[in-house]
């Protein structure tokens, strides 16, 4: 337990420096020379009204970035801190954000997910020598999913109602399982795509009564087309 702490205390001081080194950073260095970024996305889905919805996260590994599969060992992403802010917040009755796609199975030396009002975050790290995140390299947008919002409507959330699906800009980051590579819209090195869930009107089940009459008219329309 006291190792996995460290552990994150290293990711954590490490994100927190490259936050850092990147607010610093020269425009030349905030412009970045990474070509084709990597790319953290969240996807624009729809849910029926008074329902509860899942909302896809991905990540797609390019080439030609600081971490992926086309780097060296120990320069793999195996970690990665993904904080959404959605609104209006009245539309969503409870969220919670957890890991899914290709992180589902893994083992997680350190995991949370903080929230507040409005904001949900997921933060997970994992060992490159016994759970490598297995990313396909220059796989088709949105990449690979990593993770999962599950969304419970509000009763007051209309049909037409959009909820915004927006990633922090600071606080969204790529990381290597030691902490000391990070990748953030900042430097260059990442892309955000934020998302969305547009509410449409729920289609009521129906009851044993109505399912009855309908079996019932099929099957008098069925007899009838025999004559």
């Amino acid at each position: 337990m006291k190792s996995k702490a460290n552990h994150w205390k290293t990711i954590r001081a490490a994100l927190v420096t490259g936050v850092a080194a990147a607010l610093l950073a020269t425009p030349a260095m905030r412009a970045g020379s990474v070509a084709t970024p990597d790319v953290v996305t969240v996807a624009t889905v729809n849910g029926p009204q008074f329902s509860a919805v899942d909302v896809p996260v991905s990540i797609r590994d390019r080439s030609g970035t600081p971490l992926g599969l086309d780097q060296p060992a120990g320069q793999h992403i195996q970690a990665y801190s993904i904080k959404v802010t959605y609104a209006p917040a009245s539309a969503v009755q409870s969220i919670t954000f957890t890991r899914g796609g290709v992180t589902t199975s893994l083992t997680p030396a350190f995991e949370s997910s903080p929230s507040s009002p409005g904001t949900i975050s997921l933060i997970d790290s994992f060992s490159e020598a016994t759970n490598p995140i297995p990313f396909t390299l220059n796989g088709a947008a949105p990449g690979n999913q990593v993770g999962t919002l599950h969304v419970s409507l509000s009763p007051t959330a209309t049909p037409g109602t959009i909820i915004t699906l927006t990633l922090d800009p600071v606080l969204t980051t790529l990381s290597n399982d030691s902490g000391t590579t990070s990748e953030m819209l900042s430097n260059g090195a990442l892309t955000l795509v934020n998302g969305s869930i547009t509410v449409t009107p729920s289609v009521p089940a129906l009851g044993h009564i109505a399912l009855l009459v309908l079996a019932i008219s099929l099957a008098f329309i069925a007899i009838r087309s025999r004559f």
